[in-house]
């Protein structure tokens, strides 16, 4: 079985974050790049159905910077058999459409019978890739998982839902996405630091994908404006002096909260 990974380098979460007021974009410079804690759990899903069978081939992928090859080496470092990691200029600010068509490409030209995914960042919160890819590769989506099981010719699994669960399956090829409810991700070992220096590596570009970054008539969506937050003001402050609930509805009512 061929199991790809998708796995984003994020800012790290304990860190501040900043927006590039002159592009409107994270500004991933001010802070530590890290893998996304949900993709390694993604991952760790993969290895763990890989270490009980032997056939099973696991990509990681990722589309970002020249950043990106630290995450996606930890992630062979890991057990992970190969990556491949998209990286163009062009894709600079890609909305969740865009970097959903990127992935659905590069997944479609690896070849895949699995692809597993969180099921949202902790940079952008979209929480919609998943959902993307598998429409574009026209395979069932089983998302938002806090169980799964992996079979020869299928996935299953249970989404929690607002008054209890519900049992998820679907008939591979399919695309999933887990939540935090999902084990941690095991560490490198010295051994498979090691041995990522050797394995298989690709750096594809949207090009190489067939795909038209610079294209403005598929209606990508961008920033058209971004300004700093104002800086919290003092508050108002009511003294019960005999008159505080009148002094509160007036408050209410000249905010407009009533």
């Amino acid at each position: 079985m061929k199991i790809i990974v998708l796995v984003k380098e994020v800012p790290d979460t304990y860190g501040d974050r900043k927006l590039d007021l002159e592009t409107g974009l994270a500004d991933r410079a001010a802070n530590d790049a890290v893998p996304d804690e949900i993709g390694e759990r993604a991952l760790e899903v993969a290895l763990t159905y890989a270490d009980k069978n032997a056939d099973t081939e696991i990509v990681v992928m990722s589309v970002g910077p020249n950043t990106v090859p630290g995450t996606l080496r930890k992630a062979l470092a890991m057990g992970a058999a190969s990556a491949v990691h998209v990286m163009d200029d062009a894709l600079m600010g890609a909305d969740l459409g865009l970097t959903g068509e990127v992935l659905a490409a590069a997944i479609r030209r690896t070849g895949f019978d699995l692809v597993l995914a969180g099921n949202l960042s902790t940079d952008g919160s979209g929480g919609v890739i998943p959902s993307i890819v598998a429409e574009l590769l026209g395979v069932p989506a089983a998302t938002n998982l806090s169980s799964v099981e992996i079979s020869e010719g299928a996935v299953a699994g249970v989404r929690a839902v607002e008054n209890g669960s519900v049992n998820v399956r679907a008939d591979l090829p399919a695309v999933v996405s887990i939540t935090e409810a999902l084990p941690d991700a095991r560490f490198p070992n010295f051994k498979g630091i090691m041995a990522a220096k050797k394995k298989p590596f690709e750096t594809l570009t949207a090009n190489d994908l067939g795909i038209n970054a610079e294209d403005e008539s598929k209606g990508r969506s961008i920033v058209v404006a971004v300004s700093e937050r104002p800086a919290r003001a003092a508050g108002v402050k009511i003294i019960d002096e005999g008159d505080a609930a009148s002094q509160l509805a007036d408050f209410l009512v000249q905010n407009r909260l009533v």
